[in-house]
């Protein structure tokens, strides 16, 4: 017999029995307190059409959805190793967390690193490394051209965009306070600009997006008098337009109808509880050229702090055609954020976040080479965003022409999230990625944005103690030589010969 005929026969055999036996014992009935559920549960499977499997097997086919349900908690407990979990491994997840937490962050017995295997990477040490006196210690990079009136001095390492909307209020509170607290900056994503992001006090880099969220007319166009009002605020250090980011290049954001409170909607200036879907397109510009006019209004709209833009790198020629825009018009935007497609922090469609955009370090080389063969390089600044959670991330990707770093998934776990996953369905067990506020009140601020700074000074701290190893003083003496990567179990190559410069 099939398990379905199994379970027909058992529930006529358990109601035959239990009414043949309540005819001289009553108390039988009280079994049906355990039946009756089974028996309902495995009649509506076998009704239902939607689930071959609950068809085919009532009641039991039920244990592979309730399995399903956990496997990520498992996959992630008890059978990944500490180099091999994705979309961050337990290595990195475990050096943000005790770094957050100012405990010991180092690690005994040797690497857990198979530096035999393809991929590996390190970095070349001197023989003779510089006293930590010599060595800068917490660098800054100053931001603004010939045509910015108000200069920003920013961190190396700041916090990546991310919105209010997709994270909840206390995640940004607390992001913020960390940001103020450790002196370094704090990228709003393109949601706009919110209360807690201001309540905080941090340093701000106010992002606009395709949706112009926080400055926008009825329909969706850009507001130039409502941008003027906010880019004004003291708070906002810089303006970064978002062409396109890691997770969905070319796709645009997505805020779920769940998400979309009121208060958010307000914000945004769009209607709550509807999903938000950011255009694909800006619609204030749609060449090379409008892009530059675009940076160069918004840096007069905001008494001339540095603006710039974000991308993730996909048609060369494209960025090509802004380089030659940018010789034509000698408008400069101040800096360039450069994202990888390694990237993301919400939700995105598969195709998109796997297959579309180049990772991060090729496409950093080549925006930082192209501009240095229109030279331009020696005024913009180049920010790398993507997959940074170590001083090493960080060195690497300034090996290959970034002046400073955003970090956004080790900011989250700095302030407790622990990867669950969960962030496009506004069900984040920690209270970062949600809306619900019975959820993000087990997040707590005033704990957490210490954790944020925490995180921040011992990872630039880390970072002066790599470049004293390298012989070195500064971030602008690291080159594409410090950087070694193997390409095969007898070979390794440095970035130099890895990611050799460009020649038109």
């Amino acid at each position: 017999m099939k398990p379905r005929e199994i379970f027909i026969a058992l529930a006529t055999f358990i109601l035959l029995t239990i009414g043949v036996v309540s005819l001289f014992w009553k108390s039988i009935l009280w079994s049906l307190i355990v039946f009756a559920p089974l028996l309902i549960i495995g009649i509506y499977d076998i009704t239902q059409k939607k689930h071959a499997i609950k068809n085919n097997f009532p009641v039991i086919g039920r244990l592979r959805y309730l399995l399903e349900s956990f496997r990520p908690e498992i996959q992630q407990y008890f059978v990944e190793t500490d180099t091999e979990g994705t979309p961050i491994n337990r290595m990195f997840r475990s050096l943000i967390y005790s770094r957050a937490k100012n405990e010991n962050d180092t690690t005994p017995f040797g690497t857990k690193s198979d530096v035999y295997h393809v991929g590996y990477e390190c970095m070349a040490h001197s023989m003779y490394p510089k006293h930590h006196d010599e060595v800068e210690q917490n660098p800054r990079i100053l931001f603004g051209g010939k045509d910015c009136k108000q200069p920003y001095n920013a961190s190396i390492l700041n916090i990546s965009a991310m919105s209010f909307g997709s994270l909840s209020k206390n995640a940004v509170l607390a992001l913020s306070k960390g940001a103020k607290l450790g002196g370094f900056a704090h990228n709003t994503g393109e949601g706009g600009l919110s209360p807690y992001h201001l309540e905080g006090g941090g340093d701000l880099i106010w992002q606009i997006g395709t949706g112009y969220f926080g400055c926008r007319t009825k329909d969706g166009d850009f507001c130039k008098d409502t941008f003027e009002k906010k880019s004004l605020i003291d708070n906002v250090k810089m303006i970064e337009i978002k062409l396109s980011q890691g997770a969905k290049p070319g796709h645009g954001g997505i805020l779920p109808a769940s998400k979309n409170t009121e208060e958010i909607a307000k914000i945004r200036d769009v209607e709550p509880h509807t999903e938000i879907l950011s255009p694909t397109y800006h619609k204030a510009f749609n060449n090379a050229e409008g892009l530059l006019h675009f940076v160069q209004q918004l840096r007069e709209l905001s008494g001339g702090k540095p603006v710039g833009f974000k991308l993730c790198v996909g048609s060369k020629d494209e960025f090509i055609e802004v380089c030659e825009a940018m010789k034509k018009t000698q408008i400069l935007p101040d800096f360039i954020t450069v994202d990888g497609g390694e990237g993301g922090t919400g939700a995105a469609p598969v195709e998109f976040s796997n297959s579309i955009g180049l990772p991060l370090r090729e496409g950093l080389s080549f925006v930082v080479d192209s501009l240095i063969q229109y030279k331009f390089k020696d005024q913009i600044r180049i920010i790398a965003s993507g997959r940074v959670f170590s001083a090493f991330h960080i060195i690497r990707l300034i090996a290959l022409g970034a002046d400073t770093v955003n970090s956004a998934r080790a900011m989250m776990m700095a302030i407790g999230c622990i990867q669950a996953l969960q962030c496009n369905t506004n069900t984040c067990p920690v209270g970062v990625a949600t809306q619900d506020k019975s959820l993000m009140k087990g997040l707590d601020v005033n704990d957490k944005y210490v954790r944020v700074a925490s995180f921040h000074k011992r990872t630039v701290d880390s970072y002066s103690e790599m470049i004293a190893a390298a012989g070195l003083r500064n971030g602008d003496e690291i080159q594409r030589k410090h950087i070694l990567h193997r390409k095969g179990p007898n070979k390794m190559v440095t970035y130099e010969e890895l990611y050799p410069e460009l020649q038109y």
